[in-house]
């Protein structure tokens, strides 16, 4: 069960008119934060998003599988949808497996660099359109408070990358 903090932070982005992709981001980062914290471990780095992902949308967001996901992708979103509103408890035998098998992974999925290594790959597989689209659309649901703070921390790395490339 997803903590309170994340389905609030969640419900917020929803009453904020932001995307189903970034409610769902709450999850992941929660998911994230368990395997730092080492309550589990994951195989790889898409695992841990697959999970929060997952957890996302058995808590109601209206997530759809990607257009290019595979038929099995495709069955465990529709099933993770329909769980949302079926209020069947999940079994606790199975839950219990489920963590003890992921007891025994890695947690190195969740670092900073298989993390950084995570969203390259991820966004080098996008156009240069759809990123552009994507950063439009970002800035067009911030509100003008959002929009002044992300300026001024875009002039701050830029000054603090000037001084960087200046010092060597």
């Amino acid at each position: 069960m997803p903590e309170r903090k994340t389905l609030e932070r969640a419900a917020r982005d929803k009453r904020q008119g932001k995307s189903a992709s970034t409610q769902a981001g709450e999850f992941v980062r929660e998911e994230i934060e368990h395997v730092r914290e080492g309550k589990h471990g994951v195989r790889s780095t898409k695992q841990a998003i697959a999970i929060g992902l997952s957890k996302a949308r058995r808590a109601g967001v209206k997530l759809p599988a990607p257009k290019k996901a595979s038929a099995a992708t495709k069955r465990k979103a529709a099933q993770d949808s329909h769980a949302a509103g079926d209020g069947h408890a999940k079994s606790a035998t199975r839950a219990r497996s489920t963590t003890t098998a992921l007891k025994r992974e890695s947690t190195k999925p969740a670092s900073r660099p298989a993390l950084s290594r995570q969203a390259g790959a991820s966004a080098s597989k996008r156009t240069a359109a759809a990123r552009s689209a994507a950063a439009k659309k970002a800035a067009a649901t911030k509100g003008a408070a959002g929009r002044s703070a992300a300026a001024k921390k875009a002039a701050r790395t830029r000054a603090a990358n000037q001084r960087a490339s200046h010092a060597h």
